[in-house]
């Protein structure tokens, strides 16, 4: 069984759009009105990014504590070039530097309430038994 999709909440579509697709590798399939976006990553994976006016809610959607997203970069050289890009991407909350996080290396990083983390593969070596 493979994942189809993920939908995350955001307040501002556009933004969400720029970051995944200026900064991320994505690929835009289809922007309806900057209410809903969906967008697709070079393995294959569909991001659906959904305005929260679609919710009927004013306030910003919280995510649950320690939720995130995480990509797999191929190397830590390929975690600094993507961080030294989000640096200069307004609006992005950095945590720190890239660096030794558990078993890899890497960086977090918000957008709005949503964390999302950028790492070398820690299982990439690792066969399973």
């Amino acid at each position: 069984m493979g994942l189809n999709h993920i939908n995350l909440v955001v307040k501002e579509v556009d933004q969400a759009v720029s970051l995944f697709a200026n900064h991320l590798g994505f690929n835009l399939i289809t922007n309806r009105n900057s209410k809903m976006a969906v967008l697709e990553s070079s393995h294959q994976f569909v991001l659906v990014i959904r305005g929260q006016e679609l919710n009927r809610k004013d306030e910003i959607p919280e995510y649950p504590e320690n939720f995130h997203i995480g990509f797999y970069q191929e190397n830590e050289d390929a975690v600094r070039q993507i961080y030294q890009k989000l640096k200069k991407v307004e609006g992005l909350k950095l945590e720190s530097e890239p660096k030794k996080i558990r078993n890899t290396f890497g960086f977090y990083f918000w957008f709005e309430q949503l964390m999302i983390e950028i790492s070398v593969n820690p299982f990439k070596e690792m066969k399973i038994v």
